[in-house]
């Protein structure tokens, strides 16, 4: 007389339900965080109309979003590919004068040890804290002073935002690669001087190469703020100024008394392309940059 086996049913640990668990809060908090940018989608197919009755519903005619879109770059006010120019312009330039100057100014406070290097760090780590709202009014007229003292208007030019970029974003920067720069092996630094590298070149054919990953992460992090900030370009630039930004532009679809939904979500959704498509293709950098420099 034979037996059927069995079957071993598999258990259930506390190990795979907090796995579960997990799972889903990361699934629902996607959903949660997706939602906003599922609504601009949504609404820059609609007119203000029916945005304003309906701003959840499905769009009617699909065939609104290429009318808006036709619209904001055709408008006599906005000119809305001046602003994307401009925007590409003053991040392009402000990336590489701050990971240039913040990558130079680590590599000087990592290797030399001394009690002024250790104060000069955390006065810059210290500058990460201080709200932004401190001292925006007092920069607006440094920066007219120390204009008018040098001869060189800053506020409403491309060096003046490119300067004040520099000044907010080198903070962060140079905290990320000091750490970053921690973990070089001091030994090829030495190797290269002995055989004949300045302190200029071993810097850039030896220090640079390695820090590949933390520029990338530094360069994202920072072009995805300089690409959506508002608030200093409308204080170094102006909102009447010749030089607009793309949130300096969006805003100018909100007046005082009429607000073009329509148009104000589609330029939204116009510049979160860009963004979320180098987001996408330099997420692993990102990543990969801020675990080693957290490691090291």
């Amino acid at each position: 007389m034979t037996t059927k086996p069995v079957p071993i049913k598999p258990k259930v640990t506390r190990t795979g339900i907090r796995l579960l668990v997990s799972e889903i809060l990361v699934m629902l908090l996607f959903l949660l965080f997706m939602v906003p940018f599922f609504l601009v989608v949504l609404n820059s197919a609609k007119s203000s109309a029916e945005i304003i009755n309906s701003p959840v519903n499905m769009p009617s005619d699909w065939g609104l979003l290429l009318s808006n879109i036709t619209t904001i770059f055709n408008h006599p006010t906005v000119q809305y590919t001046s602003a994307f120019l401009n925007s590409l312009i003053i991040t392009v330039v402000s990336l590489a004068v701050i990971a240039f100057f913040s990558a130079m100014c680590a590599w000087v406070l990592v290797r030399n040890k001394t009690r002024w290097s250790a104060i000069i760090f955390l006065l810059f780590v210290s500058a990460m804290v201080i709200p932004f709202q401190v001292v925006m009014f007092p920069l607006v007229q440094w920066l007219r002073m120390l204009g008018n003292f040098l001869g060189l208007p800053l506020l409403g030019t491309y060096h003046g935002i490119v300067f004040a970029y520099l000044g907010f974003g080198c903070s962060m920067t140079i905290f990320i690669l000091h750490g970053f720069i921690k973990g070089v092996p001091l030994e090829l630094e030495e190797a290269a001087t002995i055989d004949g590298c300045s302190q200029s070149r071993t810097f850039f054919s030896v220090v640079l190469p390695l820090l590949m990953p933390a520029f990338v992460t530094v360069l994202i992090l920072n072009g995805i703020w300089i690409w959506n900030d508002y608030l200093l370009p409308l204080l170094v630039l102006g909102s009447s100024g010749p030089i607009k930004t793309i949130p300096l532009a969006v805003a100018n679809f909100a007046g005082a008394f009429v607000k073009q939904w329509d148009l104000i979500l589609t330029s939204a959704l116009l510049a979160m392309i860009p963004i979320i498509v180098l987001f996408l293709f330099a997420q692993r950098y990102i990543i990969k940059g801020m675990v080693e420099g957290a490691i090291k």
